[in-house]
């Protein structure tokens, strides 16, 4: 039976689906990451809405949201209550602002949190502390890694991911028979789709096939692994499959893309809370990675807490940003 394995980590909380040994789905929440869904805010209204539809109103926090299906007889500088129904999204090339409802009436309160929600899906939840490494047990890293990249290989095939302003774009490549390779291609996207929680529209660009037959069992294989809610087209005769889920947060790709020294940061501190040997604990990073640690005093003082060991912070010049380590004095 799928469980969640949770870890309430320093600037980031994880949390990971899994079974029989492999993650099903995987999410991380940053610290401090803004108003999450299900946030009721009181905002004030800044613009109505526009040729597009969509308004602009200003939360008691200072952070703008789009809202959509603003009432006509609204006047700017307006007074409302809202819900978020979207969280802001860092895309690669533009940002989009979180997305809100207008409320008849409602008392401020956050959104659920990365624990509420793993809890609202029903499977069992299990926290996890730093003493034996469970998530690392079921393939975290190699996860993280696939998700930072963009490349997802497999024996049955290979997934090339791109974060695009318009789509997500999955490109299928691999070896041997058109037919086997769409199908093994179309179930390995639905199981990464799953796993880096991507949401949104999502173009999946299979091998041609001729065969109508051959398309229908690709598309039929990702159906056998992607949870719905979703839309999808059938696959062309060109191989090419469009899906549509909806998009209320980052997916852990967008997470990853919009602030790689803060993931790389918060890595290197879930490196150093598990460390064996004696002695204090030493974190080597790029300089960037050391600053990001540096402006963020709360986490070290965590992780002292945690290891009750004194820290120390390196920075080398030249090492790239995902390569920082973290090492005890002695053995």
């Amino acid at each position: 039976m799928p469980r969640w394995l949770y870890e309430a980590g320093i600037g980031e909380a994880r949390a990971a689906l899994v079974d029989r040994g492999r993650i099903l789905e995987a999410r991380i929440e940053p610290e401090g990451d803004g108003p999450r869904v299900g946030t009721i805010a009181e905002a004030r209204l800044r613009a109505r809405a526009d040729a597009t539809g969509r308004g602009r109103v200003l939360l008691a926090d200072g952070l703008e949201a789009e809202i959509l299906d603003l009432p006509p007889s609204l006047a700017e500088g307006c007074k409302l209550m809202v819900e978020v129904i979207r969280e802001a999204l860092g895309e690669a090339h533009r940002a989009k602002p979180m997305r809100v409802r207008l409320l008849a009436e409602g008392v401020p309160a956050p959104g659920p949190d990365l624990l509420a929600q793993i809890v609202a899906t029903g499977f069992a939840v299990e926290p996890l502390r730093a003493a034996a490494d469970t998530l690392e047990e079921h393939g975290w890293s190699e996860l993280l890694e696939e998700a930072a990249s963009g490349l997802v290989a497999r024996p049955s095939a290979l997934l090339h991911i791109s974060l695009t302003p318009a789509m997500v774009l999955i490109d299928v490549d691999g070896g041997g028979a058109a037919a086997a390779l769409a199908v093994a291609g179309a179930k390995l996207a639905g199981e990464t789709i799953r796993r880096f929680d991507l949401a949104g529209s999502i173009g999946i660009d299979l091998p041609t096939t001729p065969a109508r037959a051959d398309r229908i069992a690709a598309a039929e294989a990702l159906d056998q692994v992607l949870p719905q809610p979703f839309e999808r087209t059938a696959v062309n005769g060109f191989g090419f499959l469009q899906i549509v889920r909806r998009r209320t947060r980052p997916s852990l790709m967008e997470r990853i893309a919009a602030d790689r020294i803060g993931f790389a940061a918060r890595g290197l501190l879930r490196r150093a809370e598990r460390a064996g040997g004696r002695g204090s604990v030493e974190l080597v990073a790029a300089p960037v990675v050391i600053d990001r640690l540096e402006a963020n005093p709360a986490w070290l003082e965590e992780l002292r807490r945690r290891t009750g060991t004194a820290l120390r912070l390196r920075a080398e010049a030249g090492r790239p940003i995902s390569a920082g380590h973290a090492q005890r004095d002695h053995a």
